[in-house]
């Protein structure tokens, strides 16, 4: 039972759904973010001020309303019920301190801060960010009877600076016995890996060197056989031109058990990263994301060139600088205007990331004579005409 509908209780109920409690909110008002957890089931809101008597059959209570004699109330309540009260406003007369929790997989974390809540959340933190990153190692888990199981985790990097991997893709890093990683990974993630850590170089350079898919189908699923916790790790997202399915489907076919984590896709990332949105108000209502590893024209190409140059949104082109001069020209030939602005981005998110801008009648010589290489994203659309580039601090 909370009582009380601002933003301590908003905190409060959150923990206590994430441990699967049934919650009733009792409180005139909620925060937006409360109410819409009502429609769904998440929680029971009773509208209306506290009450005596409504603590009835609960076990837990929460005093969290902004008025100091309604939360003397309700641990009064409590206590007379022998039900373990908390109060928002005053931590020495509630019957339960509860602990920062935080969460690895199935480890739980608790932490008490001696009467210090904020210390205990600072303990907290630094626990679970050493167990996510592996500064912390938890190698000393107990293996299940008969040994352990084998796995695959698919893991999107992001574009390529590690701050930008998801916080479960870096666990899976970090708890990984086998790293299969192409080099748009995020490479400083493999510098901080055990010794003990095979890492093997899965890398596909654009029309160079490159591993095959099918052996690198093949290693995922002979180390999850052989019992090892597999991570395949590359750029962007594992399914937006990453043949993520196709680890799945082998993974699946073998009988190993297999997990996909989704990651920032260079599509929007490296745009955002430059001060480009892919969609604004008032400009843009739709983008696109085409890969541009073969020219328009090619016998391979499964993309429709004549209705993207209809387009008025946004175009977003991967894989797409030595193809870029065609794309243009058929964006061009099909109705898109010649001076629709293009920004090329190249090394997206890392130390030398760089921002070109030119049109696409002159794509082709801009990147001729600006010496642009792989990996670089290019957008076409009026959202490139946007100029409020993002500065971190320093």
């Amino acid at each position: 039972m909370v009582v009380g509908g601002g933003q301590v209780a908003h905190r409060r109920v959150a923990g206590l759904l994430e441990a699967r409690a049934l919650v009733t909110v009792v409180s005139p008002e909620v925060t937006p973010a409360l109410e819409a957890l009502v429609a769904p089931g998440s929680l029971t809101w009773v509208r209306r001020r506290y009450r005596p008597g409504d603590l009835d059959g609960a076990w837990y209570a929460v005093a969290a309303t902004d008025d100091p004699a309604v939360n003397a109330a309700v641990a009064g309540e409590a206590e007379g019920r022998r039900v373990f009260c908390a109060r928002a406003d005053d931590r020495s007369a509630s019957s339960v301190w509860t602990p920062a929790v935080g969460r690895q997989g199935d480890l739980v974390v608790g932490v008490h801060g001696g009467g210090d809540p904020q210390r205990a959340v600072g303990v907290r933190d630094a626990v679970v960010a050493g167990l996510t990153d592996g500064s912390i190692r938890d190698r000393a888990a107990r293996e299940p009877e008969g040994g352990r199981a084998g796995s695959v985790v698919l893991v999107g990097g992001g574009p390529g600076d590690p701050g930008l991997i998801t916080v479960r893709g870096q666990q899976a890093v970090a708890q990984a016995d086998v790293v299969l990683a192409d080099h748009l990974a995020p490479q400083s993630l493999l510098a901080s890996l055990p010794s003990e850590v095979e890492v093997i170089d899965a890398s596909k350079l654009p029309r160079g060197r490159s591993m095959a898919q099918e052996q690198i189908n093949a290693l995922l699923v002979e180390h999850a056989l052989a019992g090892r916790r597999v991570v395949r790790l590359k750029g962007g997202d594992p399914f937006v031109f990453g043949r993520g399915m196709e680890e799945l489907e082998a993974c699946v076919a073998a009988g190993v058990p297999v997990e996909v984590v989704p990651g920032v896709t260079s599509a929007i990332g490296v745009p955002g990263l430059a001060g480009i949105p892919v969609t604004h108000r008032g400009l843009t209502h739709e983008f696109v994301v085409v890969s541009g590893h073969v020219p328009p024209g090619h016998p391979a190409s499964l993309v429709d060139w004549p209705a993207l140059g209809r387009l008025r949104g946004t175009v977003v082109v991967l894989m797409g600088v030595d193809t870029a001069g065609a794309i243009a020209a058929a964006l061009v030939e099909h109705g898109r205007a010649p001076d629709t602005p293009v920004a090329v981005v190249t090394d997206g998110s890392t130390p030398t990331q760089r921002v070109v801008r030119t049109t696409l009648t002159g794509l082709a010589r801009t990147l001729a004579d600006e010496g642009v290489r792989p990996p670089a994203v290019w957008v076409v659309g009026e959202v490139v005409r946007l100029t409020a580039e993002p500065r971190r601090p320093r």
